[in-house]
């Protein structure tokens, strides 16, 4: 490509700018590719026919605008026998009325509830999955968060693969279900057009190494092999503990063409902050190297910072238009035709807004060690969470006497 003006030293930062701005251009190209490839070849695929027992551990705390629906979908699986296990921290939290009464509504269904968890770590989520995981009967295991829907096929779909040898993790997309929110609109765009997208890349370069939270099935025997729940109770980010120990240990890890759904509630402006900053923190922990890198997949501040540095406002002009049609493009193949998120489909036009907002949470959460969850504020060290405020005596004597 010839630069006007190229030999003169001077402008060469220029052309060095324009240069990076192209990286995030190219990015969009090659995880629409990555997209298209993975689900026209995963939608051809026969699964075999493979149905063993099946328990489904669901950590669950509140309620939201859909939870009953939620819960009932996984009594409604098109599956031979699986059991359903709840666990709530306390017996006072409306998750537990709720599941007493999933559990009505499904007397044949072979549902349990449990009462709180011995306290391993800091992220009470994997304390109860603990003990979930040694009170389950059945050797395939099938992890879900509280605010996930599935439908009728989800167990066939994330078990059958386990046929094949050395299956460690079967690991599920989901697409967003939205109040009409702006935060929770933001949060389902980012996740569905965005990070799926580098999810994407990631299975097509080096393959998949850790596992989304969403949806998760594996097998004691995995679980065993890592040393169970218990060594990264303190973590952070457990679900991608939990595949990435898995990846390491030997077991293939495996994105399912099976898509769930998730709850993105209405949230202050506050609570949407606090909320995107825990999540790139835990990504930034998780995968320092790679989440600075990302700094060549934001194709917005790119193409705003070459249209001002551009020798020509045509030049400008042509970065803005590009960002513009190939991140529209990636947010259709990846957002839409793949996962099949409505709220993509519905509220396209709000991309751009939450690029920018993503770029800004970005470079915040570049600095800092603490994130905000559930309402208690933690400290972070290398992955692990500490209560900047410690329990005091009266919340560790319940959580014992509720894990007996």
């Amino acid at each position: 490509m010839h630069w006007p003006n190229a030999h003169n030293a001077n402008d060469a930062w220029r052309y060095a700018v324009l240069l990076v701005a192209a990286a995030p251009l190219a990015y969009y190209v090659f995880s629409s590719i990555a997209a298209r490839r993975f689900f026209r070849r995963e939608r051809a695929r026969k699964l075999p026919d493979f149905a063993p027992p099946v328990s489904i551990l669901k950590a669950v705390r509140g309620v939201d605008f859909a939870t009953h629906e939620n819960y009932c979908s996984f009594c409604r699986q098109n599956y031979p026998q699986y059991e359903i296990i709840f666990a709530v921290n306390d017996a006072e939290d409306p998750a537990a009325a709720e599941v007493r009464r999933v559990m009505q509504e499904f007397p044949s269904r072979e549902i349990r509830l449990l009462i709180g968890a011995e306290d391993l770590g800091a992220n009470r989520k994997v304390n109860k999955l603990a003990r979930m995981s040694q009170e389950a009967r059945y050797e395939y295991l099938v992890l879900a968060d509280g605010d996930v829907r599935v439908g009728p096929n989800f167990l066939r779909e994330v078990v059958a693969p386990f046929a094949g040898e050395n299956i460690g993790v079967v690991t599920s997309f989901y697409a967003g279900i939205a109040e009409d929110n702006l935060g929770a609109h933001l949060e389902a765009i980012g996740a569905a057009s965005d990070f799926f997208a580098g999810m994407l890349m990631a299975d097509w370069m080096e393959g998949m190494r850790f596992a989304l939270g969403a949806s998760i099935a594996t097998t004691k025997a995995w679980v065993a092999k890592i040393g169970g729940f218990a060594p990264f109770a303190d973590m952070l980010a457990d679900d991608y503990e939990l595949g990435r120990r898995i990846a390491e240990a030997g077991g293939e890890v495996l994105l399912s063409r099976e898509v769930v759904w998730t709850m993105y509630p209405a949230q202050s402006l506050r609570g949407f902050w606090e909320h995107q900053l825990r999540w790139a923190r835990t990504v930034r922990l998780c995968r320092p190297l790679s989440y600075a890198g990302l700094i060549f997949t934001h194709g917005l501040p790119w193409a705003v910072l070459a249209f001002f540095v551009a020798p020509s406002k045509s030049l400008g002009a042509a970065y803005l238009i590009a960002y513009l049609v190939l991140r529209f493009c990636m947010a259709w193949i990846v957002g839409v035709w793949g996962v099949r998120d409505e709220t993509v489909r519905s509220k396209f036009w709000l991309i751009p807004l939450r690029d920018a907002v993503n770029f800004i949470v970005w470079l915040v959460s570049l600095f800092g060690d603490s994130i905000v969850w559930g309402g208690t504020e933690y400290t972070i060290d290398r992955g692990r969470m500490t209560r900047k405020i410690p329990p005091t005596e009266a919340e560790l004597k319940a959580e014992s006497m509720a894990s007996r």
